[in-house]
């Protein structure tokens, strides 16, 4: 991920924090979600010069690309936890 990328994805999270805080993500449609993101995806995507559908086509990559991010952490960090054997450290 670009550094231009990453700061894309963090004001729209940034904004996502205050504009989505009253719902609950697991009941709220993602098209719903998304609809209350439009202003500032609006916003980034006139700064861009780039269209509103591609600035939503941006948004969703980085968001799956930090997502697998923050998933291989986890896995690596659990895997350190369980000193590289595979089992876990209270079966030892």
């Amino acid at each position: 991920m670009t550094d231009e990328n990453r700061k894309i994805l963090e004001r729209i999270n940034a904004f996502a924090e205050t504009e989505l805080s009253d719902i609950d993500p697991q009941k709220v449609q993602v098209s719903v979600q998304l609809d209350r993101l439009r202003p500032i995806m609006e916003e980034i995507a006139a700064e861009k010069n780039i269209s509103l559908e591609d600035m939503f086509i941006l948004y969703m990559d980085l968001q799956s690309e930090a997502s697998c991010r923050t998933e291989q952490k986890l896995r690596d960090e659990l895997q350190d936890l369980n000193d590289g054997d595979g089992s876990p450290l209270l079966f030892r």
